[in-house]
């Protein structure tokens, strides 16, 4: 057993220490990567991992819990207790961490009058139930009792969004009735008023900042009093990127490493992100500006180590500002890890999605379109499908409503295709007067959810599809079939021996031979838009927009001898081959 403190320093058992940690979710790495990842974390010269919990992983549906595979946070943190390492754990409700809806279930936002992140009853209620099951897997693994935890968090960045201090306080009182122990502490911009609506009495405040050191915590010192400890809980080193960025994120490492040596001089920091990882399958988040802003597969973050574990230049030169400040044990790497370029794979077979439908979707029927939450689905694709009686002539047409992307056909050929801002207002698609008016029998409409907003007001308006109406010609049309498309059944798909490349979406199916499992990254060159899944498991999405044109297939999720490659692609746009190569090749 043990003991943390916070005095005018962080203490362990009596003893003043520096914390020096990593930044590591371990829900975007595979579990047999832990501990290599881990191991070059404490290489680094830190002596804690920090985590976030995502909700969304461990409740994805209500009331059903899961901590189990990557979602098991006990066996990541037992890793770490073996490596020496102490561990902070922010299991705020909100974790924004560029993750889908900032890691808040999408479920709850199937209730009407939902409000998030507040002293809302029906959203404590729902944290509370989240909370009774979470405790007691982190209860056992607080120092107090001889585990890694130090600190947990509460909350997260909340003066950037509220001022409901009730609610904080509510959330440390659910935090301590099921058994908390250890310090906790709340972190916020150390800009405008962020720390002041972001804190609560007795709790120790942090900044997150990633520049400008002496005056980021000239701030802080001043909002907390010169009795306690001084921490940067995110220094961030990187950024991440969004579809359409045009190139890969990268830091000034030169100024980073100044930064740090700021920071350690004063007081202590959490790197942001050591290691990013990856937002395998719908689970990358968004923000909302001027603009919906997607972000793309990787996480690589421009992190210290990438996102295939890479020891980068980054990694070295915050090593040596480290070592001015505490002696750096010798690590062994322990997990063999290789790379390796498979080469082209043919296409085997294929099957559109209206042959795939009845095979990996149910029906739905309404008279009004219904959002994915309102059918019970969280994340990937809905088809809405109607047939058109009195209004087969279309002038003008509009979604209300509708997130994210919509694809629109009319007797299965593409009329539309609207994404963010173009779902907010009228299309006109032709005229009746100049002969120029579009006739049909039966409409379809493909939307697609490109990540809820992990950030901001807009995370309570993410409700995915199609939420109010499709009007055409002014009047609103009725009679719908929905069928949801979460793609967590593509073992259903009766693939035979076609080899069709469709000009519409489809499931394009590729299979290779592998003697040994090493880690690869397909190439995506050649496809429009979609997602893709290896023996099961999704591993994201992938855009011709770039920035990001290969996805990572760590080597854990591929077997020995036959391995299958299924590809969901929505813009018509497919190759005959697909290419797995030994680099991420990030832009």
């Amino acid at each position: 057993m043990g003991s943390f403190e916070i005095r005018e320093d962080f203490c362990v058992n009596g003893e003043k220490i520096k914390i020096i940690a990593g930044g590591m979710h371990y829900f975007r790495v595979v579990p047999e990567y832990w501990r290599d990842r881990l191991e070059k974390i404490k290489a680094l010269g830190c002596n804690t991992v920090e985590t976030y919990v995502a909700w969304n992983m461990h409740e994805a549906k209500k009331g059903k819990f899961d901590f189990t595979g990557i979602r098991d946070i006990k066996r990541f943190l037992e890793t770490a207790a073996e490596l020496g390492l102490y561990a902070i754990v922010r299991p705020s409700p909100y974790i924004c961490a560029e993750w889908e809806m900032g890691g808040i279930p999408a479920w709850l936002l199937a209730e009407e009058g939902m409000r998030l992140r507040s002293s809302y009853k029906p959203f404590l209620d729902a944290v509370d139930d989240y909370y009774k099951e979470l405790f007691k897997i982190l209860v056992p693994m607080q120092i107090t009792k001889g585990g890694p935890i130090i600190m947990f968090q509460i909350e997260n960045e909340y003066g950037a969004y509220g001022e409901d201090t009730e609610y904080l306080k509510s959330i440390r009182d659910m935090m301590v009735k099921y058994g908390a122990e250890v310090p906790m502490f709340t972190s916020d911009g150390p800009w405008g008023d962020y720390l002041a609506c972001g804190g609560i009495p007795g709790v120790l405040q942090t900044a997150n900042f990633g520049s400008k050191g002496h005056e980021q915590f000239k701030i802080l010192r001043d909002r907390i009093g010169g009795n306690k400890p001084l921490m940067c809980t995110e220094f961030w080193v990187g950024w991440f990127d969004a579809w359409g960025d045009g190139k890969h994120n990268t830091g000034d490492t030169a100024e980073h490493v100044k930064d740090l040596d700021e920071i350690l001089s004063e007081g202590s920091v959490s790197i942001y992100m050591a290691h990013g990882g990856t937002n395998f399958g719908f689970m990358n988040g968004s923000n909302y500006y001027d603009e919906l802003k997607p972000d793309v597969t990787s996480y690589d973050y421009d992190a210290l180590i990438s996102e295939d574990g890479e020891l980068t230049e980054k990694y070295h030169a915050f090593k040596k500002v480290i070592e001015k400040y505490v002696k750096i044990p010798e690590v062994k790497f322990t997990t063999e890890i290789k790379k390796k370029a498979y080469g082209p794979v043919a296409l085997k077979s294929s099957m559109s999605l209206t042959e795939a439908l009845p095979y990996i979707s149910e029906k739905h029927v309404s008279n009004s379109p219904e959002s994915m939450e309102k059918l019970g689905q969280d994340y990937g694709y809905i088809l809405y499908r109607s047939e058109l009686v009195k209004d087969g002539c279309i002038e003008k047409f509009r979604l209300m409503g509708a997130n994210d992307r919509a694809k629109v056909y009319l007797d299965d050929k593409e009329l539309l295709t609207l994404y963010d801002r173009e779902l907010l207002k009228e299309t006109r698609v032709g005229k009746v007067s100049e002969g120029t008016a579009v006739y049909g029998r039966e409409l379809k409409i493909l939307m697609e959810n490109m990540g809820r907003v992990n950030y901001g007001y807009f995370m309570e308006k993410q409700r995915k599809g199609i939420d109010g109406a499709v009007l055409i010609n002014g009047h609103q049309h009725y009679k719908w079939e929905e069928y949801p498309l979460p793609l967590d059944n593509l073992d259903r798909i009766p693939f035979g021996s076609e080899k069709k490349l469709y000009g519409e979406p489809a499931f394009y199916s590729y299979t290779f031979e592998a003697d040994e499992c090493c880690d690869t990254f397909i190439d995506t060159t050649g496809f429009g838009k979609g997602c893709i899944i290896v023996n099961g498991f999704n591993i994201g999405r992938f855009w011709e927009i770039g920035p990001q044109k290969r996805l990572y297939v760590p080597g854990p999720l591929l077997k020995k001898g036959k391995n299958e490659i299924i590809i969901f692609e929505t813009e018509g746009k497919a190759a005959d081959t697909v290419e797995l190569l030994s680099e991420p090749g990030l832009e």
